[in-house]
C-alpha cells in the first residue's frame, strides 16, 4: 500500500537558532537533511513526504522550498509567515509562485496567550489564506483545545489538520478532558488530524504500544476517514525509531477496512495538501 509521510522535518542544526533542541535532546543536536531520510522512507515503503516548518522564519520556508525543488519525493511545504503582518497580502502573493508551498503552520503551542488563535491580526492572517487554497496546520496543545475550537468555526471553508493529536499527556496517562474537546473539534467536517507526534509524548525510554491504543483509537473513531499518517521524523527519533513509528500505526488500523487505511496512509494527505 502506498504511503505518503504527511509530516516531517529537515534542519541544518544551529544552537541559536534552534534552541528548542535543549541538551536532553542531543541525539538530535545535528542536521537532519534529504540524504539522510530517502533511505529511511525507501526502507519503509513511503513514497513521499511533507515537510513541515520547525523555525519560524520565511528563510525556513525558502529553505524546505529549495529542498522540495532538489527532491522529488518531498511533494509539498508547510511553511511560515507572520499571519499577523500588515503585509500579509503582499507575503502570500509572493509566496504563490511557489507550487510546492502548500499551506503554513505557527508553533502556537509555545505562545503564552492562551487566546493566541483569536487575535485579530491572527485571524486576519488565516482569512488571507483562503485566496490562494493554503492549508493551516494547528500545532497546540490540550489546554488550547477550547480556543481551536472557536477558532475552527470563524473558517468553515479553511482546510485544518491537529498536528500530533494535540500533544495529548500520554506519559501520564490523562485522557480528559483532551478526549472530550478532541471528539467536539472533530465535528467540524474541514478539521483533519495528524496520526503523529505519539512517541515524544509518551515516556521517552520506556514506553510500551499499549500506551498510545486508547489515543489512537479515540482519534480514529471521531475524526474517522479524517486522519493521516505522519511521522513527526527526525523529532520522533528521542524516543522511537521510523520503523517503530510505522508499526504503531499499522497495529492501531489493522481492523480498518482497505480503503480505509488507503486514507489515512496516503489518499488523505494527497488530498488536504492537493499533491
Amino acid at each position: 500500500m502506498k504511503r505518503i509521510d504527511a509530516h516531517q522535518h529537515f534542519w541544518q542544526y544551529h544552537p541559536v537558532k534552534d534552541v528548542w533542541i535543549t541538551d536532553d535532546m542531543a541525539v538530535i543536536q545535528r542536521d537532519f537533511m534529504p540524504a539522510d531520510l530517502k533511505p529511511i522512507l525507501d526502507a519503509n515503503g513511503v513514497a513521499a513526504c511533507i515537510a513541515v516548518q520547525a523555525d519560524q522564519s520565511e528563510a525556513e520556508t525558502l529553505f524546505l522550498l529549495d529542498l522540495a525543488a532538489k527532491h522529488p519525493y518531498i511533494e509539498g511545504v508547510v511553511g511560515w509567515v507572520d499571519l499577523q503582518a500588515d503585509d500579509i497580502a503582499d507575503r502570500l502573493a509572493y509566496f504563490s509562485q511557489f507550487q510546492k508551498l502548500k499551506g503554513f503552520r505557527h508553533i502556537v503551542q509555545g505562545e503564552e496567550d492562551p487566546l493566541f488563535l483569536l487575535r485579530p491580526s491572527f485571524l486576519k492572517g488565516i482569512e488571507a489564506l483562503g485566496k490562494y487554497g493554503y492549508t493551516y496546520d494547528l500545532l497546540i496543545k490540550p489546554h488550547q483545545l477550547d480556543t481551536a475550537l472557536e477558532f475552527v468555526q470563524y473558517f468553515p471553508d479553511q482546510s485544518f489538520v491537529i498536528d500530533h493529536l494535540a500533544k495529548p499527556r500520554i506519559k501520564t496517562g490523562e485522557y480528559q478532558p483532551w478526549a472530550t474537546q478532541m471528539e467536539a473539534i472533530a465535528q467540524y467536517q474541514h478539521v483533519y488530524c495528524k496520526l503523529s507526534g505519539m512517541v515524544t509524548e509518551a515516556d521517552l525510554i520506556d514506553w510500551k504500544p499499549e500506551d498510545f491504543e486508547f489515543y489512537m483509537q479515540h482519534v480514529l473513531q471521531v475524526f474517522h476517514n479524517r486522519m493521516m499518517f505522519g511521522s513527526d521524523w527526525p523529532v520522533c527519533v528521542l524516543a522511537a525509531d521510523y520503523g517503530q513509528v510505522i508499526e504503531l500505526v499499522n497495529k492501531a488500523i489493522a481492523s480498518l477496512q482497505h480503503d480505509e487505511q488507503e486514507l489515512i496512509w496516503h489518499k488523505n494527505a494527497a488530498n488536504f495538501y492537493k499533491i
